[in-house]
């Protein structure tokens, strides 16, 4: 499971990253932050600034399935936070 520290993405979601990624009806942000989620997979990288944009409007979206969902959140909690 990913962790707020920036862990790598868990092998629920990675399933669920990879439908969001085979699926016909899917959106480019969907698919993108997708794509990203499974990129992120047994790694130490971190979301970017624009990946994380697009995981955030498919969070907030009505229309985006589950699997979008899950995929988006865990790129999101793999995002690296800004120092002030």
């Amino acid at each position: 499971m990913a962790s707020a520290k920036g862990g790598s993405t868990g092998g629920k979601v990675a399933s669920a990253a990879a439908k969001v990624l085979k699926s016909k009806t899917a959106t480019k942000a969907e698919k993108s932050v997708a794509a990203s989620a499974l990129t992120q997979k047994g790694s130490t990288e971190q979301t970017s600034a624009k990946v994380a944009s697009s995981a955030g409007k498919v969070l907030t979206s009505k229309t985006a399935s589950k699997e979008a969902k899950s995929a988006a959140a865990s790129a999101l909690s793999q995002k690296t936070k800004k120092k002030a």
